[in-house]
């Protein structure tokens, strides 16, 4: 029998009873147990629990400008101090998505950097029988409220063309990725970072660059980072994503992952992969990536480079890089990476091998910060082949998006037939926060969704009708985990504080 969504709510209702049929407590519904797959790293126990909710965006849907809303699972975070259980055991709050650079297909447009913000109501599904996928959809119900648009120096529009053109540096900024035909920041969003005062970060591809911008979206600094990460060409700053720079980030292949420490003093950015110098040319030679940390408790222009090490990423078993996609602090030195391929719906192939939200822990690995492999010229893997003066962070295994038994709960599979119930190719985007579960108090909903490339056969893309072949939906996951000493501050409603930026608020529901 297939679970009915009355079903569900009766059974999420239910206490925990005594073999005398009395309640023993009010104690929260729990996934079943069979399907916790625990790991071990640095003396703790984290246990993957399993999926619990699925929602999607529609790829047709239109944002407030008007086009189409795709590509928003390059980044998220949970808007601060609005997570909430509810009486009916629910859980309500708003996800912040931010897309990358527009729909490029053809060539890079000038789309401007944005976030959307969207509510949901997550009612976790912890039933072992298997969903169809409609009523899957009620599990994680969506309702779109409204989208920020950012800005840079004298109020100009960002724009996702490519940066063939360098504006020189300032007392305030480093030099800077520009598109030529109009002189504008160039930016390929990626991480997302909400800070306490209603000011955020935001990593890009080009640069590789991190952003702070105001509340409203404005531009207030950048932060560039070491030499051996620019791109450079000749020995000169050249940041175009068409090409490969001779040292420094591969192309397109800039700071997909950022996070911040619990205090907000420390912001953590990870490269996709390796550098050109590292091996960053080829997937069978990219594995060693870096992860960089900037104190950022201060007010300094350019916040100092406090910490830098090396990931060793995950490979096929032909010997390929499955490239990282996001990056989240857990606890001191343990951090969540999400490392795919790109296959699934919207990919080259409709089988999935690997996408999973894995663990890494840096205390025992080195810290080649202000060291000689700052330089270009200093490579910390040539060919692939790891420096043997460096110890890299422990990688660890730990949540899998395309376990066929957790897909099949929720009406998904993994491979043919490629319609609306194949999982999505490209995934890039983690959150977490607090279950509230005093029997499991180390355990959270761990929030993940797609980037659909904006593809769609009923697009708008800067006014104008596109049809990209293919309906790729938006879609979202939300897993249950324990992450022993783990710290996410500021997400419960216990914190909340104004919301984001001047918009006008606007709200349609989704499904």
């Amino acid at each position: 029998m297939v679970p009915t969504l009355s079903w569900i709510i009766v059974a999420l209702s239910l206490h925990i009873t005594t073999s005398n049929g009395r309640p023993s407590s009010t104690r929260l519904p729990e996934p079943d147990p069979s399907y916790a797959v625990p790991v071990e790293l640095g003396g703790n126990t984290y246990i993957n629990k399993g999926l619990v909710a699925f929602g999607l965006i529609p790829s047709n849907f239109t944002d407030s400008t008007g086009n189409t809303m795709g590509g928003f699972g390059s980044a998220i975070a949970l808007k601060r101090g609005l997570f909430a259980r509810q009486s009916d055991g629910t859980f309500t709050g708003t996800i912040v998505a931010q897309p990358d650079r527009g729909f490029n297909v053809d060539g890079t447009i000038d789309y401007q950097g944005r976030q959307h913000q969207i509510d949901f109501v997550l009612l976790p599904f912890y039933g072992t029988n298997n969903l169809t996928f409609d009523a899957a959809l009620t599990t994680l119900k969506l309702s779109y409220r409204n989208t920020l648009l950012y800005t840079e120096r004298n109020d100009a529009a960002t724009t996702g063309l490519d940066a063939l053109a360098i504006r020189p540096s300032t007392s305030a900024d480093p030099p800077l990725p520009e598109a030529p035909s109009n002189d504008h920041l160039s930016l390929d969003a990626e991480g997302l970072v909400l800070n306490a005062d209603g000011t955020f970060w935001t990593s890009d591809e080009y640069g590789p660059y991190i952003y702070l911008f105001s509340e409203q979206a404005e531009l207030i600094k950048a932060i560039q980072p070491p030499q051996a990460i620019l791109p450079l060409v000749k020995g000169e700053l050249n940041f175009t994503s068409d090409s490969d720079p001779d040292t420094g980030r591969a192309g397109n292949q800039g700071f997909e992952g950022l996070t911040v420490s619990a205090d907000g003093h420390t912001l953590y950015a990870l490269l996709q992969s390796a550098t050109i110098q590292d091996g960053g040319s080829d997937k069978t030679t990219s594995r060693f990536t870096r992860l960089v940390a900037f104190n950022v408790s201060s007010s300094a222009a350019q916040p100092p480079l406090v910490g830098e090490w090396v990931v060793p990423l995950p490979q096929s078993k032909k010997g390929k890089t499955y490239a990282s996609s996001e990056l989240h602090f857990v606890s001191d030195n343990v951090f969540l990476v999400l490392s795919r391929d790109s296959d699934g719906h919207g990919g080259d192939d409709n089988n999935s091998a690997y996408k999973q939200a894995d663990l890494i822990d840096i205390t025992d690995a080195t810290d080649i910060h202000n060291t000689e492999f700052d330089d270009p010229s200093k490579p910390i893997s040539p060919d692939g082949e790891l420096d043997s003066t460096i110890n890299p962070a422990t990688y660890v295994s730990f949540v899998s998006f395309i376990d066929d038994t957790q897909l099949a709960r929720f009406g998904l599979h993994n491979g043919k037939p490629a319609d609306q119930t194949l999982i999505d190719a490209k995934w890039e985007s983690l959150a977490l926060a607090p279950v509230g579960d005093p029997d499991f108090p180390d355990d959270y909903f761990l929030f993940t969704v797609s980037d659909n490339d904006f593809i769609t056969t009923q697009g708008i893309s800067l006014g104008q009708p596109y049809n990209a072949g293919l309906d790729n939906d938006n879609q979202f996951l939300v897993f249950r985990v324990t992450l022993p000493g783990a710290s996410v501050p500021g997400v419960s409603r216990s914190n909340r504080r104004p919301g984001l930026g001047k918009v006008p608020w606007r709200q349609e529901i989704i499904q």
